[in-house]
């Protein structure tokens, strides 16, 4: 067993340049802590274990769904990235790009459908030119 330090504070908050909260802390605590996963067992219980993380997955795989929507997947491109999602182990580039641009397309509004189709015939004509040249 080792001792472990976790630090934290409010930050300052400010609304229209106005300070509504003044800083709280930094306040730093001590714990008993380990790196084993037995002793972890033994000083917290296997629920516990799970069930914290569990909680940080749950935070990795919202954040890896909001990333997902902010780049236009659609809910079956998110959900077929995600679905051999293992805990601990990062997410690799799975997606196939043609897929995520065919999402983004349909998610778009008209007028950006519209640059869409401008850029795609900008680039054929510009793939076009560089084969006969």
């Amino acid at each position: 067993m080792k001792q472990a330090t976790v630090t934290a504070e409010v930050p300052e908050r400010k609304k229209d340049g106005k300070v509504v909260q003044e800083q709280l802390g930094p306040v730093t605590v001590s714990v008993d802590y380990t790196d084993d996963i037995q002793e972890a067992t033994q000083m917290f219980g296997p629920e516990a274990i799970l069930s914290n993380a569990f909680a940080n997955w749950r935070v990795v795989l919202q954040s890896n769904i909001r990333s997902s929507l902010k780049k236009g997947l659609d809910v079956k491109a998110i959900q077929d990235k995600l679905k051999t999602a293992k805990m601990g182990v990062a997410q690799a580039g799975g997606v196939d790009p043609q897929q995520a641009y065919l999402a983004m397309f349909q998610s778009a509004t008209p007028e950006r459908q519209a640059e869409m189709l401008k850029e795609l015939q900008e680039k054929a004509k510009a793939a076009a030119a560089a084969k006969k040249a």
